[in-house]
This record gives C-alpha cells, sequence and structure tokens, in this order.
C-alpha cells in the first residue's frame, strides 16, 4: 500500500497554464505556489518573490486580467484563467521593445533598484485596463498597495499617468 508519506509522487498533479498567451502543462505538487511555478517551471523570472505573504506586491501578475499577489496563489488555482506576467508587456517580435507603460516608468524615473517594477507595471497594467480615466489620487490609492524602498511613489504616479493620458489621448485620434 503506497501513500503520500511513502510516495513521493502522490501529490504530483499535471496543470495546463495558459501563461502569456502560450499554453505550457506543468507536472508539480498541489502545494506549490503560482510565482514559483512560474519562476522556477517556466523560467519567467521577471516575476519576483519578495516578502512571500502578500503584502509587497513584487510577485504580482495578472490573472484573467486582475492583479493578483502569485505568492498567495497555488499554481493549481490559476488553470483555466490567463496569466500574465511581465514579460508579456514588451512590443515586438523579439521581446526588446518597451510597452508604453515600460516607457512612462523610464522616462518619469519611476524606477530605481527595479526590484519592484515588475509588480508595479503588472498591478497598473491591470488598473488601467479597469479604470483608464483614473485620478491622479485614484492611481496613488491603489499603488499604495505595492512596497516601494527607493523612490517614494510620486514618480510611479506621475508615470502610471502619464501613461493613461497618452492612452486616451491614443483613443480619441482613432
Amino acid at each position: 500500500m503506497t501513500d503520500a508519506t511513502t510516495d513521493p509522487t502522490a501529490d504530483l498533479q499535471l496543470l495546463t497554464l495558459d501563461v502569456n498567451g502560450e499554453e505550457h502543462e506543468v507536472i508539480t505538487e498541489s502545494r506549490r505556489t503560482l510565482v514559483d511555478v512560474l519562476r522556477h517551471d517556466l523560467r519567467l523570472t521577471g516575476t519576483h518573490v519578495g516578502c512571500e505573504h502578500g503584502i509587497c506586491g513584487a510577485c504580482t501578475v495578472l490573472v484573467d486580467d486582475r492583479p493578483v499577489r502569485a505568492c498567495l496563489m497555488f499554481a493549481a488555482q490559476a488553470e483555466g484563467a490567463r496569466i500574465r506576467t511581465v514579460e508579456s508587456l514588451s512590443d515586438g517580435t523579439d521581446g526588446r521593445q518597451l510597452s508604453d507603460l515600460q516607457k512612462a516608468f523610464s522616462a518619469h524615473h519611476g524606477l530605481q533598484c527595479g526590484f519592484c517594477t515588475p509588480g508595479f507595471l503588472m498591478l497598473a497594467e491591470g488598473f488601467l485596463a479597469e479604470r483608464p480615466d483614473a485620478s491622479k489620487e485614484e492611481i496613488r490609492e491603489v499603488v499604495a498597495a505595492n512596497l516601494c524602498r527607493c523612490t517614494g511613489y510620486q514618480t510611479i504616479v506621475e508615470a502610471i499617468d502619464s501613461c493613461a493620458a497618452a492612452r486616451r489621448r491614443a483613443g480619441k485620434e482613432k
């Protein structure tokens, strides 16, 4: 008779994850978090691991277009959902073109050490998709959910506001 204590494969499961528009099959333990599977199995290391308690926001990804702390979600919970990591933001076939949001962060110095930046980018991407007309005050309130020890947040707010304004102008021009 085998059980979970004697059979090391007893807790393994096959997951199919839709990450950045590509389907990935992963065999993993049910207890593994989404951030661990993204980083270690799929080698998408743009999603950072910070506090592992859902407080810092460094691991923020989009799950069905909504910001989620990947350290608080089991990978198995993400099966059947659309997952987007910071790697999905780049434009162009070579993945080397920065998105408008990434360019805004650079132009407004919304990053310094860069550790928290992927989480802020994904938080902002999800927020702007839901609230394209957000005010600076609303942006400030949203970014307060993530931690940054370098920028003081003002440049991050300015970057997101600038990107939102540019997207609104581009939408009116069409």
